[in-house]
């Protein structure tokens, strides 16, 4: 039995739920769930939850992800990347300057309309099950964000190019391109698709299939399973005093004095925090939260009006 989290790399062909599919049958167990939809034709970073881990699904969806994308200028498809049908061309002369141009005009916050060929539901149906039957619907369009957008590589004679995206939530990336396409006056669609990182969860760390599967048999797959207060290694650590662990376990609040800081960060930032629990200095921000065996129990964050840390997500 593992619990935690599996850095995947999703290769062609295979559905995010098809990963999840084989893995059951890998690791012999049900308890395992996907962070993020990644189309068949897509490829990447695919972290997977394992065990007490598919608590954090939810978590890990919301974090930012970095793309490598190629798209094709004078062509626009159905579906907005190249597995589509071909809606028209158009004979273009995009330049340098001007796709940098276009692109650049991207970055940051910006209106997205979904998809049709989409896994969002609308009254109970996916998108992308309407629009095989032939039907389009109205959509709204959702804030997406672009933190950065370059462009790495143009082809001027083929008029194909390579971005890296990163992004927020909720960001199609075919979408995007097809919208630079519109941009541009030409039309886009996207001709290869790449995740390259989900938060922590990096593509030259992460297991195809092969691989894993490979590493079960030698029984050495536990060093490649992050552990689930991994993730949150950013946040401070807390250890309830031996006397108050029962509060913890139950999923309780504790007041900070019935707390201890453990290891976290350099000796400046332990200090810091140490000096913030003698003093009452709290603040909202989420800790990891562990007994005093430092067993680790969940993530909490301090409730000013209460003057406690409350249970936000817990992992027992």
């Amino acid at each position: 039995m593992y619990d935690g989290i599996i850095n995947i790399y999703k290769e062609k062909g295979y559905t995010s739920h098809d990963v999840v599919a084989k893995l059951r049958g890998i690791l012999r167990m049900k308890k395992i769930g996907h962070t993020g939809t990644l189309d068949p034709d897509a490829q990447g970073v695919l972290p997977v939850c394992v065990g007490k881990g598919t608590k954090l699904v939810d978590m890990i969806t919301d974090k930012d992800k970095t793309y490598v994308a190629v798209g094709k200028l004078g062509v626009t498809t159905d579906t907005q990347d190249i597995s589509g049908k071909v809606l028209f061309t158009a004979d273009c002369k995009v330049t340098c300057p001007q796709l940098q141009e276009a692109i650049s005009a991207f970055q940051g916050e910006y209106l997205q309309l979904p998809p049709m060929f989409s896994a969002i539901k609308v009254d109970g149906k996916k998108l992308y099950e309407l629009a095989r039957q032939g039907i389009e619907i109205e959509r709204e369009r959702r804030p997406v964000l672009i933190k950065k957008i370059s462009l790495i590589a143009f082809d001027e004679e083929a008029q194909e190019f390579t971005v890296e995206v990163d992004c927020g939530k909720g960001t199609y990336i075919r979408t995007l391109l097809h919208d630079i396409g519109l941009k541009l006056g030409c039309g886009c669609t996207m001709k290869q698709l790449e995740r390259t990182a989900v938060g922590q969860f990096k593509v030259d760390q992460s297991l195809r299939l092969s691989e894993l599967e490979a590493l079960v048999r030698e029984e050495g797959l536990a060093p490649f399973i992050l552990t689930i207060d991994q993730v949150f290694e950013g946040l401070m650590k807390l250890a309830t005093k031996e006397e108050f662990d029962k509060l913890v376990h139950n999923g309780n609040a504790f007041l900070p004095e019935q707390a201890q800081v453990i290891t976290y960060g350099n000796e400046k930032q332990q200090e810091k925090q140490l000096n913030k629990l003698q003093n009452k200095e709290f603040s909202q921000d989420q800790v990891r939260v562990y007994d005093s065996q430092e067993r680790f129990i969940g993530i909490y964050g301090y409730h000013k009006e209460r003057a406690c840390y409350m249970p936000i997500k817990m992992f027992l």
